[in-house]
Order: C-alpha cells, then sequence, then structure tokens
C-alpha cells in the first residue's frame, strides 16, 4: 500500500448512502480530500486524453469524473501490468472486494474512498464498475472472440459502462441515451482494438472475430506475419467501417446532454473517427504498424471542442 493509504487508514471513515451516514447522524469523513488528491494524481498523470476532455468540464465535475477514472486506471494496471494472468486475477479479484466495501460504506483504499462519495453524491449504481471489472477478468481467461454478437458482449462490459456512468453523473440516463452511449463507446473500443491489433497480439489476445476471420479467407498464419496481405487488410477494413458507424449513429447524443458534456461526446467521437482515418492512411495494416493520431489533428479537434465548432 501507498503512504497516502496509510495516512488514510488512521482517520475515520463513514457509511454514507447518497450522503447520509448508516446512524443517521452528520459526520464528516476526513479521509477524503487526501483520497481527492491521490485521484487527481492519477487522473493527471496517465492519459492525456482524459485531461484535455477534463479541460472541457465545469470545475464542481472534474473531482467526480477524477474519482472515477482513477478507479478505472488502477483495474487497468492491475490487469496489464501484473506479470501474469494469475498474479492479474487474483489482484482484480481483491479489487472487487474492495468495490463491494466501497458499496457498502466501508471503503478502505484511497480511490474507493473517493468514488464513495462521488456515488452518493450522484446516484451511481456499483452495477457498471461491476461490469467493468468483469472485462478486465475476463481479459486473463479469454482471447479469441467467436463472432460478432460475442464481442459486443464483451464491450459492454470494457466499454459501454464507462458511458453510462458519466450520463448517470449528467443525470442524462435516459433509456434513448443509454443507447446512444453504448454506440459511441462500443465505437471507440472497436477503433483502439483495430489499432492495437498487432499489440494485442504480441499480449496473446485477438479480437477480431472469428467468423470473420473465417469468412475473410484469412488463415491463422497471416495474422502472425510482420506484415498484413490483402486479406488481412480487407478484414480490417471491414472492422473498421462497423466501428465508424457506431459512432456516427452515436453522435447525436452530444445533442440530447447538458452542454458541459457535450463537447466531450463529440470530441471522443471525433476522435474515433480521427483514429479509423489513421488506420486507413496506413492501408489497414496494423499488423506491422500502430497508427496514431498526429498532434495537429488532435490540437485542431480539442480547439474545435473547446470553441464549440465540432
Amino acid at each position: 500500500m501507498t503512504e497516502s493509504l496509510n495516512e488514510l487508514e488512521n482517520r475515520p471513515q463513514i457509511n454514507r448512502r447518497r450522503g447520509q451516514p448508516s446512524n443517521g447522524a452528520a459526520r464528516i469523513d476526513f479521509r477524503l480530500p487526501l483520497a481527492e488528491a491521490y485521484c487527481r494524481k492519477i487522473a493527471r498523470g496517465h492519459y492525456e486524453n482524459f485531461i484535455v476532455a477534463s479541460v472541457l468540464l465545469p470545475a464542481t465535475m472534474r473531482q467526480p469524473f477524477y474519482n472515477v477514472y482513477a478507479f478505472c486506471r488502477y483495474a487497468d494496471d492491475l490487469a496489464d501490468e501484473s506479470g501474469s494472468a494469475a498474479i492479474a486475477e487474483e489482484r482484480l479479484a481483491g479489487w472487487q472486494i474492495e468495490l463491494d466495501r466501497c458499496f457498502a460504506g466501508r471503503a478502505e483504499h484511497p480511490i474507493t474512498v473517493a468514488l464513495a462519495d462521488t456515488a452518493a453524491r450522484l446516484g451511481i449504481e456499483q452495477a457498471p464498475f461491476d461490469d467493468l471489472l468483469k472485462a478486465f477478468r475476463q481479459d486473463q481467461i479469454k482471447t479469441r472472440y467467436a463472432d460478432w454478437d460475442e464481442l459486443m458482449q464483451y464491450c459492454s462490459w470494457s466499454a459501454n459502462p464507462v458511458g453510462r456512468i458519466v450520463l448517470r453523473m449528467a443525470e442524462a440516463d435516459t433509456p434513448e441515451n443509454i443507447v446512444l452511449s453504448d454506440s459511441v463507446c462500443t465505437g471507440l473500443q472497436l477503433a483502439n482494438h483495430w489499432q492495437d491489433i498487432g499489440r494485442d497480439w504480441r499480449l496473446g489476445r485477438r479480437y477480431l472475430p472469428q467468423d470473420a476471420i473465417a469468412a475473410a479467407g484469412v488463415e491463422e498464419a497471416m495474422l502472425t506475419a510482420p506484415r498484413a496481405n490483402e486479406a488481412v487488410k480487407r478484414l480490417v477494413e471491414s472492422e473498421c467501417r462497423r466501428a465508424r458507424r457506431l459512432l456516427i449513429e452515436g453522435l447525436p447524443l452530444a445533442d440530447r446532454v447538458p452542454k458541459w458534456l457535450a463537447a466531450d461526446i463529440r470530441l471522443f467521437v471525433h476522435g474515433g473517427l480521427a483514429t479509423l482515418d489513421a488506420i486507413a492512411a496506413i492501408g489497414y495494416d496494423t499488423l506491422m504498424y500502430r497508427p496514431r493520431v498526429s498532434y495537429r489533428k488532435r490540437l485542431t479537434l480539442t480547439l474545435k471542442a473547446v470553441t464549440g465548432r465540432l
């Protein structure tokens, strides 16, 4: 555990449900400021795109987003940086226990101390966080997806919960908005998968559906080659079209949410589309290359989002 956590553990705990302690008396969790600082440090130190997006948020919403992001980032690190699938599974199981404690009002880790406060204040339920951990655990044991439906089930755990959490934070989680959000989140997840086909293979994972691989006339050896042949390129192009369609279908969500969230949604959708454009620009050979959106393109998208021109 970290020094910050040791400091936190010596301070009083609180049992909150929507801001109320279990005994009905008003109490203050003195660990919370330190816990929030811990989450801010994680969020600001890990993911450039997240920090760009957080700049577009109102000041009152930034800390809640830091707290949610810190939980997801920590789980992702447990999944990918534990050294082995067995160790990752064990650590993720421990993180699930801490999540259960969080929503039972018994949080111990600084991240879950902060998350408990955010969940109580904004009415966020535990289920989407459970789904995220389920996806991380599945990545340790499942390396192939038989068909599109199986891959979509995975995305419903690995990607869509994030959008649902954000909609709840914005008090915009209507059934119609959830459908659009799922489309955006799944499209972004797929764009990332098709950008990282070579990298994921080296990690032992393949997200291209097995039935699509077979239908394209692609054999196993083709996907382990240093460069993509024409059949593989056509397969990646086809999957990119599906991802692009999902992103475009979900874009109307930006017109249905509070203004402070709309810019972020447009930024992420256009960022996903830019990733797909970058894949197309290298001829869909993501076995050999990992395409990146240029700094100039990212800056242009960000400026347009800030000025409301996306």
